[in-house]
């Protein structure tokens, strides 16, 4: 960021009443792979800075606008979100839309087989991002205002279009088993359908954890948040026990039990007992929509890379798993 945008922002946090007009210092924050987040300081206190990337984007991609809207309307529910502070759409300040957050102090859990902790550690965090997951699900969105926020019905049908259209629209190449994904899904939708408000990219490594209890204290990165059937959400966290740690955030092939770990049948038993929802037969389904899903994001994060404007430093990388991962997805459709 240049020492214009810098000064820039100084001035927008002066005018909105969020600072003094004291100088401000940023610091970019690692791990996102779609849109650039720093730390500002001003006078011993702090705050967080989400903008969009500069350069051509995807349709549809980095909606910090979506973002800001649905953090907002969490802050009166029982789902931990950051304080929402600003939102600015002027583009003459740091070249691209942003808004700003509190910052939440907290332990971000990348190693979804958290090294380090006892084996009761391990089954408290597991229960804990159960529990607000759960809780997420609940939630009356319509009560919030976010009837507007997507579409209800066919919400499978719509993403696996949407995905589909958007890795056709890129100029890398698409892995073979994403292509297969993009003709089995569509005739594979089930018929059964909720609607509930989705986070759209739950993970371990998106929850921020008190920095010494096992309790989420922010549920951050809502970029793909939208209206949709729960079993979506919950199906994309599941993907972890079907990607090894080699190649992505996952836990396949570790020992679960000797870790604490729940093993996924366990863990969606007790999503089952918090919401009252069944798990369908066609269990396998939902995971297959969920890794073309993630390999599209991944191929996406490839076309960023390959066009210079991606956010973080191993985007190229990064890219390169959207094959492997549609490879486990397909894995997945071939077991119905």
């Amino acid at each position: 960021m240049t020492g214009d945008q810098v000064e820039s922002l100084r001035q927008y946090l002066a005018a909105q009443g969020l600072t003094g007009g004291e100088a401000v210092t940023l610091r970019p924050l690692s791990g996102g792979q779609s849109n650039p987040t720093f730390v500002v300081n001003t006078a011993g206190e702090r705050m967080v800075l989400r903008k969009k990337p500069a350069g051509t984007l995807l349709a549809s991609a980095h909606a910090i606008d979506r973002e800001y809207r649905v953090m907002g309307a969490l802050q009166r529910t029982g789902v931990p979100v950051p304080g929402m502070l600003a939102y600015c759409d002027d583009s003459n300040i740091l070249g691209t839309p942003f808004y700003l957050m509190e910052f939440v102090d907290g332990r971000v859990l990348v190693d979804q087989s958290l090294p380090g902790m006892e084996p009761r550690q391990r089954a408290q965090t597991y229960e804990e991002m159960c529990r607000v997951l759960a809780a997420l699900h609940q939630v009356d969105w319509r009560a919030l205002g976010l009837e507007t926020f997507g579409k209800t019905g066919n919400y499978f049908q719509r993403q696996t279009a949407r995905w589909s259209r958007q890795c056709e629209s890129s100029t890398l190449p698409m892995p073979p088993s994403m292509r297969r994904l993009m003709e089995w899904l569509p005739d594979h939708i089930p018929q059964r359908e909720e609607t509930t408000l989705l986070h759209g990219d739950y993970r371990l490594d998106n929850l921020l954890f008190h920095p010494s209890e096992p309790r989420v204290t922010a549920v951050l990165d809502w970029e793909l948040s939208t209206l949709g059937d729960p079993l979506a959400d919950l199906s994309y966290q599941c993907m972890a026990w079907h990607i090894p740690a080699s190649l992505w955030r996952g836990v396949a092939g570790v020992d679960l039990a000797g870790l604490g770990i729940p093993s996924e049948a366990d863990y969606l038993l007790r999503y089952s007992e918090a919401t009252g929802r069944a798990i369908p037969e066609n269990w396998n389904f939902y995971l297959a929509f969920n890794l073309f899903r993630m390999a599209a994001i991944l191929h996406g994060i490839g076309e960023r890379a390959a066009a210079g404007n991606a956010a973080a430093s191993n985007a190229v990388e990064t890219g390169r798993k959207a094959g492997p991962i549609a490879d486990i997805g397909w894995a997945c459709a071939s077991r119905l």
